[in-house]
């Protein structure tokens, strides 16, 4: 019975030091796609809706973001614009981003340009368009759905004209008053047209820019991020 004890003492260990490698391995994996990261849904909204602080505000908290995952050597930039008002001009989203490749936190390519990224050839999808830490976002059918992500721009990633708010009066509102045009980060939505498919143009918020009002239409305040070096 002693014998049979050790050679179970000596299987078992066995069986922890094979598995020891493969687990040091998955863990190395992750830490290197997350430095290798380079772009991202962010996991929180800024807590105010859709006012963000501002372009220079968002892109601080991607940056913050980034580092969190171990990935903040790089330079972030959130996917953002802004339409001309008081003598500023518009800032187009694609504009800010740099030129591509651009990967998930698990290594997965989402795009490889800036016109793949527009023109229908990205990889964008509930699968892929994951949060910095490498975890899925809630899309639509999930409770709570956080699907609808801040962009204000049109499809090719260019400004809205002046007029309507698209941007939440260029990130700085978080009440009831303006609005913002939102994507789906899940290319889902209620039919299967382009808009309700699209990924960073699908349509404006409802109600303005408060938690509550970007809440309401399936939305969480969240920006993608990407970086542009």
């Amino acid at each position: 019975m002693q014998i049979n004890r050790a050679i179970i003492r000596r299987i078992a260990l066995g069986a922890v030091v094979t598995l020891l490698p493969a687990t040091m391995f998955d863990a190395a994996a992750q830490e290197k796609g997350r430095a290798d990261m380079s772009f991202f849904v962010t996991s929180v909204g800024s807590g105010k809706g859709g006012d963000l602080g501002g372009l220079a505000g968002a892109d601080r908290q991607c940056q913050m973001l980034g580092q969190s995952a171990g990935a903040g050597a790089k330079t972030w930039r959130a996917y953002l614009s802004t339409q001309a008002a008081n003598g500023q001009p518009a800032v187009n989203a694609r504009d800010r981003i740099g030129n591509g490749p651009w990967q998930n936190a698990m290594g997965v390519v989402i795009a490889r340009s800036l016109a793949d990224l527009h023109d229908g050839n990205n990889n964008l999808g509930r699968y892929t368009a994951l949060n910095e830490k490498g975890g899925m976002v809630n899309g639509r059918g999930d409770q709570p759905n956080t699907h609808d992500i801040l962009t204000g721009s049109r499809h090719d990633g260019t400004a809205f004209p002046p007029g309507e708010d698209m941007t939440c009066g260029n990130w700085t509102r978080g009440a009831a008053e303006g609005g913002a045009y939102l994507g789906h980060h899940d290319r889902a939505g209620l039919d299967d047209t382009i808009p309700a498919r699209s990924w960073n143009s699908s349509h404006r918020s409802r109600g303005g820019c408060s938690v509550e009002a970007l809440r309401s239409s399936g939305g969480g305040g969240l920006m993608y991020c990407f970086a542009a070096n």
